[in-house]
């Protein structure tokens, strides 16, 4: 059974576990924020945050961690309050007629049970009942959640025309994000030294990289030798092979070795830590960038959803504006 339905809703709410949930209905719940006639909880801010503020204490702690919660918290009370704005706002479009038919929250929920649950509903019901809650909770989330999703789509004029001068300015701009990095097709024989307990030394095993330099040297196939002598489970049956890679796939110094090699070129036997290393490289891409003609289309979806960002922006501003709001924590 997979949770994965649950980040469905994870904008409105974070699901906690039974204990966690008995151990907040012992504290007395208080308020973050009034909007308007309505209120936002702390408890409601809790859950919103509550997996992400897991995350960053396994990360941070002190004065770090005080900041990097507050900021979070900040946010979180934010994004409720917009929330809560986007609901009064459709409340009063419900006194006109506007509704969302029941079909359309049913239609979500049996979606949800095929896709996340294999149609089984027993089997969703029973995970909503471990999370504590009812399908008929579960559906009044995901009717707000389709509200919220619908009147910000509908403040948003489809209509944007990007012109060229901006696509070729965004792409002046960010042209580090198009970067190709120089590159290597590298093949590698992997020899470990024995442990302290074992009768081959560690001379041995250097002396095998040895032999073996000198058969590539001699026009040994190197995936040949890589199969028959590599000690790295995940490449030896394929020859050796690492496939294209970027200077930060190895180390240091196995990079700086095998980045200095030319295409076709075996390196010496380079002894890195516990193990020997032969590597061959079999062909270079230098550092590159995408060009705009590549990432045209990209930039444009970019910055089109910027301008649809900003044109949501202004008409939560709007609703700020005209709206009673006090945060209280």
């Amino acid at each position: 059974m997979r949770f994965s339905v649950f980040a469905s809703i994870t904008v409105l709410l974070v699901l906690t576990t039974g204990p966690a949930r008995a151990q907040k209905a012992e504290v007395i719940d208080g308020l973050a924020a009034i909007v308007n006639k309505d209120v936002i909880t702390i408890s409601q801010v809790r859950e919103l945050i509550g997996a992400r503020e897991r995350s960053l204490r396994e990360v941070y702690s002190g004065p770090d961690l005080a900041a990097k919660l507050q900021e979070m918290r900040s946010a979180a009370i934010k994004d409720l309050i917009d929330r809560q704005l986007i609901l009064q706002e459709f409340r009063k479009m419900q006194e006109k007629g506007a509704n969302i038919p029941d079909y359309v929250i049913d239609d979500r929920l049996q979606s949800i049970i095929r896709e996340e649950f294999g149609g089984d509903r027993s089997a969703f019901v029973r995970t909503l009942q471990a999370q504590g809650y009812t399908v008929t909770r579960f559906k009044e989330i995901e009717r707000e959640k389709i509200i919220v999703q619908a009147l910000r789509q509908a403040k948003v004029n489809e209509n944007f025309v990007v012109s060229p001068t901006q696509i070729q300015a965004y792409y002046n701009k960010n042209k580090g994000a198009y970067a190709i990095p120089e590159q290597i097709k590298l093949r590698m024989i992997v020899l470990r030294e024995g442990t302290a307990g074992d009768v081959p030394g560690a001379g041995n095993k250097a002396q095998t990289a040895e032999e073996i330099r000198q058969k590539l040297a001699s026009g040994a196939e190197f995936a040949r030798m890589a199969e028959m002598y590599s000690e790295d489970d995940t490449t030896r049956d394929a020859g050796g092979d690492w496939g294209w890679i970027e200077r930060n796939t190895l180390n240091e110094q196995l990079s700086k070795v095998a980045f200095s090699l030319r295409a076709g070129q075996v390196s010496d036997v380079v002894r890195a830590a516990d193990s020997y290393y032969i590597m061959m490289v079999e062909a270079r891409k230098n550092a590159s960038v995408k060009p705009m003609t590549e990432v045209r289309e990209e930039i444009e979806r970019n910055l089109m959803q910027q301008e649809r960002m900003k044109v949501q922006d202004r008409w939560l501003e709007t609703l700020r504006k005209k709206a009673y709001i006090k945060i209280l924590t």
